[in-house]
């Protein structure tokens, strides 16, 4: 049987082939798909290449489907009904080919600027550079007082607009997925509302490398075309989305560094009191329309990444984050970083809807820390003080200045405060050090009871409150400053304390059982936090409102993780962990059970610290004796790591094994690309490699690639179980055991598997770095008695236990031994 064709710009491998028809056959199925292919295997260039086939080819099936839907009147003969088909066709591929044919033209520009460029002429006239202070326009006073708020205003503006085409084929396209079924005023004319996919990653440079991948493809058209023994080509329409931060380019707003104040800057230069010469000229409006519009053209003109997006912006003088916007409907591919799909108000700030699309996320491993960290949040004791005087001198200032509403909502803001202050107040005088705490306890201030907190969260949203607070504090201080009686300071801090506050009583809105308040003590500050305890029903409207959700990565084991924390409602999920490039000959995997003195097990409960500091370096000095290249050790927390290096060093234990192989180690402090730089250059120019410590979930255990003679062996010391005796981890557990408890299992092997899992994911993240191609190879130590436990066993990724046999040495000489052969086999 022949393979199937997913247009991938090589000849895929076996593995590859397999990795493509599984993400075909999801997005087919319309599922939850679950995908591991080791890192090295190209895999973000496999998903493109499955998902993308699936996507044109979806779209000639369902085109045929709906022509051959067209069905004949009565008696109305069949050569009528075939030519109002064909008709259709016809004008679908005009509709099409119209659209195409403007971003050609596009294109076409592109390289005449390219040639003028080549032969030293300006490619376009630039605009004249925004010279003003990029810290903001405020001057006086004035600038600060809150503008007169009425909770009831609501902005709404709708109109309808006309398609050129036939109400037939406009009602066809529509149900294909290619046209809006409503275009508003302003929208663009035959603005083609594509089926698409939204591909995710966590940064923008791991979306720059997704963009690289997707210039390398070449597809055949979404609609088939007139003679089918023609081979024809479609350039694929491709736009990257990002925050404000990423796309500005108003410098007096982009300047502010941070999202936040950048985000809060650039809504203040729309408002309606914002003087005429202080708005932002880049944004969209009825008189650059054409701009908008060439904007959308040439973002889809070209696969760029999100620089390229600011450069058009710049180029067209139009502010490429809200022009971004009209282009999204037209694209067949978006690509964008977490934070902007995870987010509810940030996918609807975006016009984003998922709604029968694909969503793929790459680099998943971390998807549900993502998700918690986007949900939770806190605020520490010392903020709140901060907030309530910068609150304090503001309404002294303009009370008399403020109406009805700015007046009563602005004390209700510093009478909550007061209430979170009476909590840290008496938690400093408990012996705890910290515990959970309900809502309550925390709004029983007097009079709290009777605020509306939502529409309270509201008002400092929509007044801009945390900005006008602050910017007057700036203001004064810098007025003092310029007068010589106040020492220069940093007028705004990135985040105003009182958006962070506002952030803190979303939680305390709606509190649920997915999620829980605590208080901890830290050095002389109290600090108060909201947890999200269950992430699958934030996670939940993304896969009840997608056609396909694939979450995929080089290390997604152990997958029961997925399924428990983000995906409990799903009943059938599709999943995969391909093998490696590698035959199982070039990598060796043992498990270190014991040493001479007996079993080895780096739990806390049994950790002394002496003695093994002890055993643990002297199983080093074994295998960095036989290891050729680099040896790469991970240790379960920077405490143990700095706690075994400290007795190494009063020992001589540091000295023996600096003097085999010089050793670099990380640190809470330490810059990591430094100390790896550093680690590489004595693998290049040594004779002898080098020792590198680090910790699992530290700095050095993801995205750096220990490849060749990088990380030759690799050995991790102990388990890194987090600290389950915190309030925190605590109340996760008893959660998800008593989730788990609804569906009949027994107590506590929930949360014991859980725990695991966090576990063994930090453990494969690590090891999962050392094979980067077909050629690489390499050496895997596990030092724990736990790793021969099959339950751990089992949570290593496919392609890792593929190199487990069946029986093998577990005392440490005899895995010295065999890692002293498997070196002297690859030398031969």
């Amino acid at each position: 049987m022949a393979k199937k064709n997913f247009h991938h710009p090589f000849t895929p491998y076996d593995i590859q082939q397999q990795f493509m028809e599984a993400v075909y056959n999801s997005i087919e199925s319309g599922k939850v798909g679950i995908f591991e292919s080791p890192t090295g295997t190209g895999k973000s260039l496999s998903l493109i290449c499955g998902s993308l086939t699936w996507l044109r080819e979806h779209k000639r099936k369902a085109f045929d489907e709906a022509v051959a839907a067209i069905q004949p009147d009565e008696d109305e003969p069949e050569w009528v009904v075939e030519h109002a088909r064909e008709a259709r066709r016809q004008e679908a591929r005009q509709m099409k080919a119209d659209f195409e044919a403007r971003l050609d033209a596009v294109r076409s520009r592109e390289r005449r600027l390219r040639e003028r460029q080549s032969n030293g002429e300006p490619p376009f006239k630039r605009r004249k550079p925004d010279t003003d202070s990029p810290h903001g326009t405020q001057s006086d006073e004035n600038d600060f007082v809150l503008d007169d708020y009425d909770s009831g205003d609501e902005l709404h503006s709708n109109a309808g607009g006309k398609s050129e085409y036939s109400t037939e084929t406009t009602k066809l396209m529509e149900k294909l997925g290619m046209l809006q079924a409503n275009a508003q005023s302003g929208a663009l004319d035959e603005d083609f509302d594509e089926l698409k996919i939204y591909f995710c990653s966590r940064t923008h440079s791991q979306l720059s490398q997704i963009v690289g991948e997707l210039k390398r493809i070449s597809l055949p058209p979404g609609l088939p075309p007139k003679d089918d023994s023609k081979e024809e080509r479609e350039a694929l329409k491709h736009l990257t989305l990002g925050s404000r931060k990423n796309l500005c380019i108003n410098s007096r707003v982009s300047a502010l560094g941070s999202q936040t104040a950048i985000n809060e800057r650039c809504v203040e230069l729309q408002q309606s009191s914002t003087r005429p010469d202080q708005k932002c000229a880049f944004l969209p409006n009825k008189e650059n329309q054409n701009q908008v519009f060439d904007f959308r053209d040439h973002a889809l003109a070209k696969i760029g990444d999100i620089e390229d997006l600011a450069s058009i912006g710049k180029k067209l003088q139009i502010c490429p984050y809200y022009a971004s916007r009209p282009a999204i409907n037209p694209a067949e591919i978006v690509t964008l970083p977490y934070p902007l799909l995870l987010q509810k108000s940030a996918r609807e700030a975006l016009g984003i809807s998922l709604k029968g699309h694909v969503v793929i996320i790459d680099e998943a491993h971390n998807l549900i820390n993502a998700v918690e960290s986007t949900y939770s949040a806190q605020i520490s004791d010392q903020q709140l003080h901060r907030a309530r005087e910068g609150l304090m001198v503001y309404l002294q200032k303009f009370r008399n200045r403020l109406k009805g509403s700015n007046r009563v909502y602005v004390t209700q803001v510093v009478r909550v405060i007061d209430s979170l202050l009476l909590f840290t107040t008496q938690a400093r005088t408990k012996n705890e050090v910290g515990g959970g705490v309900q809502p309550n306890d925390l709004l029983s201030g007097k009079g709290v009871d009777q605020i509306n907190l939502a529409k309270l969260v509201r008002y400092i949203n929509d007044s801009k409150l945390a900005r006008k607070v602050e910017g007057y504090a700036a203001y004064m201080k810098n007025s003092a400053q310029m007068t010589g009686q106040a020492p220069k300071e940093t007028a705004l801090p990135d985040i105003p304390t009182l958006t962070q506050i506002q952030t803190f009583l979303h939680t305390l809105m709606n509190p649920s059982k997915e999620g829980q308040h605590f208080w901890a003590k830290q050095n002389d500050d109290v600090v108060l936090r909201y947890l999200l305890l269950d992430p699958s029903e934030h996670f939940r409207d993304i896969v009840e409102e997608a056609r396909a959700v694939i979450l995929a990565g080089g290390t997604m084991s152990p997958m029961d993780e997925y399924r428990q924390q983000l995906f409990p409602y799903v009943h059938s999920i599709d999943t995969l962990s391909c093998g490696h490039l590698i035959p199982t000959s070039q990598l060796l995997v043992r498990s270190i059970t014991a040493d001479s003195q007996g079993p080895l097990e780096f739990s806390f409960k049994n950790r002394d610290v002496a003695a093994s500091a002890q055993r643990v370096g002297r199983v080093l000095e074994d295998l960095a004796r036989v290891v050729r290249g680099g040896l790469v050790v991970f240790f379960p927390s920077y405490g143990f790591l700095d706690e075994t290096t400290t007795r190494w060093k009063t020992t001589g234990v540091f000295e023996k094994l600096h003097a085999i192989k010089p050793v670099y180690c990380d640190g809470r402090n330490g810059a990591a690309e430094d100390i790896f730089k550093s680690y590489s250059e004595a693998i290049q120019t040594g004779l002898h490699g080098a020792t590198l410590l680090s910790v699992l979930g530290g700095k050095l255990s993801e995205g750096i690639n220990f490849s060749d003679d990088l990380g030759r062996c690799v050995v991790v010391v102990g388990l890194p179980f987090p600290n389950l005796e915190t309030p925190e981890w605590k109340a996760k557990l008893r959660y998800i055991d008593e989730r788990a408890a609804v569906r009949g299992q027994a107590k506590g092997k929930a949360s014991r598997e859980h725990a695991e899992n966090v576990c063994m994911r930090s453990v494969n993240q690590a090891i999962g770095r050392v094979i980067r191609h077909k050629d690489d190879w390499a050496s895997i130590v596990l030092m724990d008695s736990r790793y021969s436990q099959e339950r751990i066993k089992g949570k290593l990724p496919a392609w890792i236990k593929a190199s487990v046999p069946a029986t093998a040495a577990s005392s440490s000489d005899g895995i010295v031994m065999d890692v002293k052969v498997f070196f002297e086999s690859r030398e031969s």
